[in-house]
């Protein structure tokens, strides 16, 4: 029998025994030009035995009788990614078998990046296959900047093993994959190990990795990115069952340049693996654990006895640790800057004191506390002396915290600039104006929201010193707070400059327009969002007084609020770049007025729930249009469905909700 390379036909009896099939194949060597129809590919497994009768029946292309390991040999020759791609594009097989060879097999010695147009194309024709097995044809993707490295996100039904075999394979022709985040699973196709084995094999260079809520994926698929991308730096882990300490344990052996670990509700992760990450892993720098059943005292005391000098940031909520991790936190964090606690129901008020008597955070800037029942007054005491370097502190639903430990830690911090309060109802207004006048010198933004026990009381307290510093104040949802407390505010917080007063129902012009009087630094920003009693003569007094610096005017909800407004924001506001009036008693005139200020250059403009605003206004929002970058008209009831269309199409810069 001659052989093909000697210029003898080959033969094709041996795979087509029927003459009249045989001479079909035959009939290329006479003419070349022979057009066969289409034929659907067959899937050939590497076990299948050659029959002639199974021949005859399926009738198929020579290439597809080879096994997938004769398969594997050839597409790891292929000179550049560029044709790896190329050859993925033909069918899920090909796909499947090229996702499975590790980049370091291949025969190519440097990536030949495809151009732009071939990259699109090769692309779209990987995203034919995806799309023939059930899946949407494209997957959000954008390049990163600088080094050409490429980030994917897969959410929902994108989210399948074929997708992450066609990313493992398309990517690697274009710089390879730096980022990729998975969001849920497909409902019929999800995720599995054999999705991120294709990613570990094909992309070397991921360096952060993203698995929420992936339910089909376990310990195999992470250890083998464990084993074949080590230059993993961020790895984020939340509602995976299935991955247990088995698989972090490898991440912790062999991805040395791990920076930031998240685990959430991942219930089978446990101890052993953080304190292997805390040995192992010379970079790490950022921790948080959340709702992990099986993280206890000895995971986080490891973890931060062996790293306590790395890491800049922890977040720990709703574990099972006690007093133990705090004190190892106080005694080793000596890096830790960014230090989150939340509810930590079995550390007691012991735990938080030994914490911050530890010397150990002399680094901390940032601390939150929430939903803590341990922390009191002894606490705040122990922090203020043993975080002299603490800026920005947060509490939230502590509600053993009084005024009296308030005060005293507020006049004893050096450092503090920022203090947020919320749900810390044994605050009272004692404590609140306690806090301005001590810290009169150094607190530049003070935040309280839904403090119930703040209320307007009869002020006696002297007004000698002020918060000079205070440059913003924040008060949400306290019911209590109303004229008198806002009026004794003007006077302690001279130098404010951005004013929120969000749901204060007992808020009037009476109190409100002696705070934006005593202002004298000049506002930029004012949310008056719910404060249904404020009218006109606020919002006039804040335009004409502070019209020249003003840039964000928020006054969502106040109903009293009318066309005289926007008048004379229309006359006053040169620099405004934000206007929320929606839910206010503006009509077609009051747009009139702001569309004829040729100074004023609006970005942003949201009228949602404005009733008398009908389709006279489409000449003025086109106007305005010109410089918007957002309009909301959500329930704009006068307005017609035709003019909102026009409105729409005319406006296609700016991003319009309706």
């Amino acid at each position: 029998m001659s052989s093909p390379g000697n210029g003898a036909s080959f033969p094709w009896e041996v795979f087509y025994p029927s003459p009249k099939k045989s001479s079909l194949v035959s009939s290329l060597e006479q003419n070349e030009d022979v057009h066969f129809p289409s034929r659907k590919r067959i899937c050939v497994p590497a076990s299948f035995v050659a029959s002639s009768e199974s021949f005859e029946q399926k009738n198929l292309p020579a290439i597809e009788v080879l096994p997938d390991e004769c398969l594997f040999e050839v597409f790891r020759r292929l000179p550049s990614g560029q044709e790896r791609s190329s050859c993925a594009c033909v069918s899920k097989r090909w796909l499947t078998v090229l996702s499975s060879i590790p980049r370091d097999e291949t025969f190519a010695s440097k990536p030949n990046l495809p151009s732009k147009a071939e990259e699109g194309s090769i692309q779209n024709k990987i995203g034919e296959i995806a799309q023939s097995n059930g899946v949407e044809a494209e997957a959000e993707a954008r390049d990163i900047e600088g080094e050409g490295y490429l980030t994917r996100w897969l959410d929902g039904k994108k989210a399948t093993d074929i997708r992450l075999a066609a990313i493992a394979v398309g990517t690697a022709s274009h710089g390879g994959l730096e980022k990729l985040s998975i969001q849920g699973n497909n409902p019929y196709r999800g995720v599995t190990d054999a999705g991120l084995k294709a990613i570990a094999r094909g992309c070397p260079s991921l360096r952060d990795l993203s698995l929420w809520n992936v339910s089909s994926i376990g310990d195999e698929g992470l250890s083998e990115i464990a084993h074949g991308c080590h230059l993993l730096e961020k790895l984020d882990l939340c509602q995976c069952p299935g991955i247990s300490d088995k698989s972090l344990l490898d991440i912790a052996k062999n991805c040395p340049n791990l920076t930031s670990l998240t685990i959430e509700s991942c219930s089978n992760i446990g101890n052993d693996s953080l304190q292997a990450v805390g040995r192992c892993c010379p970079n790490l720098k950022v921790v948080a654990v959340k709702n992990c059943p099986l993280v206890g005292d000895h995971g986080i005391a490891g973890l931060v006895s062996s790293a306590g000098h790395l890491l800049t940031k922890v977040k720990l909520q709703a574990l099972n640790i006690s007093e133990t991790s705090l004190a190892v936190i106080g005694q080793y964090g000596i890096a830790i800057t960014d230090l989150a606690l939340s509810d930590l129901q079995s550390v007691n008020e012991g735990g938080f004191w030994v914490m911050g008597n530890g010397q150990g955070l002399q680094k901390l800037k940032s601390l939150t506390i929430s939903a803590c029942s341990g922390v009191g007054d002894l606490v705040l005491e122990a922090l203020c002396k043993g975080c002299p370097n603490l800026k920005l502190f947060r509490l939230k639903k502590c509600a053993f915290i009084s005024d009296y430990g308030l005060v005293a830690f507020a006049n004893a911090s050096v450092s503090l600039k920022n203090l947020q309060l919320e749900e810390c109802h044994r605050i009272t207004q004692a404590g609140f104006f306690g806090i301005l006048l001590n810290c009169g010198k150094k607190l530049k933004a003070l935040s309280l929201v839904n403090c119930s026990g703040v209320k307007d009381l009869i002020c006696a307290c002297s007004l000698v010193a002020s918060c000079n510093s205070l440059q913003s104040l924040a008060i949400r949802d306290c019911p209590g707070v109303g004229n008198v407390s806002i009026a004794v505010i003007g006077r302690l917080c001279p130098e404010l400059t951005h004013l929120e007063l969000n749901g204060l129902l007992d808020i009037t012009d009476e109190g409100l327009i002696p705070l934006v009087r005593s202002c004298v630094a000049s506002l930029v920003e004012v949310n008056l969002s719910g404060c249904v009693n404020v009218s006109d003569k606020s919002v006039s007094a804040i335009a004409k007084l502070h019209g020249g610096t003003l840039e964000s005017l928020i006054i969502d909800g106040c109903r009293h609020v009318t066309d005289a407004s926007l008048v004379e924001i229309s006359d006053s506001c040169w620099l405004l770049n934000e206007l929320d009036v929606s839910k206010c008693g503006i009509t077609d005139s009051g747009l009139e007025a702001l569309a004829s200020a040729a100074h004023l250059s609006l970005q942003t403009l949201l009228l949602s729930g404005c009733p008398l605003v009908s389709d006279k206004s489409f000449p003025f929002l086109l106007e305005l249009g010109q410089n918007l970058m957002g309009l909301n008209i959500k329930h704009c009831s006068g307005m017609s469905s035709n003019t909102v269309n026009v409105l729409v199409e005319q406006l296609w810069r700016c991003e319009v909700l309706f």
